[in-house]
């Protein structure tokens, strides 16, 4: 495919250019704004919800169309011979043998597949980077069982070579989360996965935060371990309780404390605590409940909890006991991220099954197949095709077209940006990735991955191959 002239500029000074502008849906209004104003930004939590903006601006692109592609939508449709038109980075048309317009740059990929760009709903890349060094390991912060006043954000390491990796995999967008060592662990991001100097260069613009949780063995055995509190799984429940109670009376004084301003009354803000104040985005909310745990009763407890004090659970990670509960999670809009895989690292892996996403999907809940890993997250649609191939061993009739939502629309739902990216629709995110034969083969390959219109890789064009400093490459790479 001929080359526009705006994809021909040289990789670093793509990264360069990337940090000039904001791109993407402003913040959204947060409840409260309007009575903020007798505060500076800085020491309200609701003025200043995001203290580290995005400062992400799509690689250059130019109009283009993919012709005679094989396409999963990603809306758990397969359309043949599809055309697929894209403007100012986003998707303008797809269809059936659609017409392309005079003079537009087109792709002919006939004998080739389309979809929407992968999404990893669970990756730790770039707060335990490569290197596997003590200076890399970043992701748990290991100093009281509730940390929610840490951000995975503040760890990340954008030269990380697992991020070009992943992108080979055709994977465009990754949550970022703390371990799960803590019962509350911090929160997490989405970001855009181009090449980036900063953080917020890649930060999703306008995505929701997230809220790291962990339930089971990590967080008894973590402190239990060092004779404190929690070492046993009714001491999980009480430590969320009790951080739960204290931030119910947080956002209790601050809407006291905006009452009164609102009133014209004279009144003293409450004191900011960064921690309550993440706590305080989810009971509003904003902030997006990722919680890990393995164990079917813990599941339905955490449910239990999220009910009691008025927040609910966006998704369930691991979760390899979810087909047990799978009826429960469907009436209560979880979603589950977890593998097809993976299991027996720990007694509550134990009861692990291949086909955990297919029962769940066919009981009406939302599945999800993430990395947690940064090898993994190079061939998601393996791991896809796995729970695939045991979910029609089990009897379960299931498209490849419905599967390709597992590791494409699902996760977009479970982080908030369904309305952005996940699936190969007018309007959204022209996320794209062209592979060279269908997705669920072990053999397929990425040949192109789009960001936003703009090609973040290609296979067979140097220029759009970036490397970290710290990816060292093995010998006689590229010899052949």
């Amino acid at each position: 495919m001929p080359r526009p002239a705006a994809w021909t500029v040289a990789l670093a000074a793509l990264v360069l250019s990337s940090c000039a502008t904001a791109s993407g849906a402003p913040p959204k209004a947060r409840p409260g704004a309007a009575a903020t104003k007798a505060l500076p930004a800085g020491l309200d939590p609701v003025a200043r919800q995001d203290a580290f903006p995005s400062t992400y601006r799509p690689l250059p692109s130019a109009p283009f169309a993919i012709t005679g592609a094989r396409a999963y939508t990603g809306t758990g449709a397969a359309l043949e011979n599809a055309t697929l038109i894209v403007r100012n980075g986003r998707i303008a048309a797809i269809g059936e043998g659609l017409p392309v317009p005079a003079g537009l740059e087109t792709l002919d990929a006939r004998g080739r597949w389309i979809t929407p760009g992968l999404i990893d709903a669970h990756s730790h890349l770039g707060v335990y980077a490569a290197p596997a060094v003590p200076a890399h390991s970043d992701g748990n912060e290991l100093t009281d069982p509730t940390t929610p006043e840490v951000w995975a954000e503040h760890s990340i390491w954008p030269q990380d070579p697992g991020f070009n990796t992943a992108r080979i995999g055709g994977v465009t967008t990754v949550q970022i989360l703390p371990g799960s060592g803590n019962l509350i662990g911090g929160r997490g991001v989405t970001l855009r996965n181009v090449p980036a100097r900063t953080m917020q260069e890649m930060k999703f613009p306008g995505a929701p935060y997230t809220l790291k949780m962990a339930c089971g063995e990590n967080p008894k055995r973590v402190y239990g371990s060092r004779g404190r509190a929690p070492s046993t799984r009714m001491g999980n429940v009480a430590g969320y309780r009790a951080a739960w109670i204290e931030a119910a009376d947080y956002v209790r004084k601050w809407d006291d404390y905006r009452d009164k301003v609102s009133r014209g009354e004279k009144a003293d803000p409450p004191r900011r605590d960064l921690g309550l104040d993440t706590m305080a985005g989810v009971l509003r909310g904003e902030i997006l409940v990722q919680n890990h745990c393995y164990r079917a009763d813990e599941m339905a407890i955490m449910i239990d909890i999220a009910k009691e004090f008025g927040y609910r659970i966006s998704s369930f990670h691991h979760a390899l006991e979810a087909y047990k509960i799978a009826d429960l999670l469907a009436q209560n809009g979880i979603c589950t991220a977890t593998w097809a895989g993976w299991w027996g690292g720990k007694i509550e892996m134990y009861d692990s099954i291949e086909a955990n996403v297919p029962l769940l999907e066919a009981a009406g809940a939302c599945g999800v197949i993430k990395s947690d890993d940064p090898d993994l997250i190079q061939r998601l649609n393996q791991e896809a095709a796995m729970a695939l191939a045991a979910g029609r061993a089990a009897g379960l009739e299931i498209s490849e077209a419905e599967a390709m939502r597992w590791i494409t629309s699902n996760p977009a739902r479970a982080l908030g940006i369904a309305d952005q990216t996940g699936s190969l629709e007018v309007g959204k995110r022209a996320d794209i990735v062209l592979w060279d034969r269908n997705p669920f083969s072990i053999y397929a390959r990425t040949e192109t991955v789009f960001i936003d219109g703009a090609i973040a890789w290609d296979r067979r064009d140097a220029r759009y191959q970036p490397r970290s400093d710290f990816d060292l490459g093995q010998p006689g790479e590229g010899a052949r």
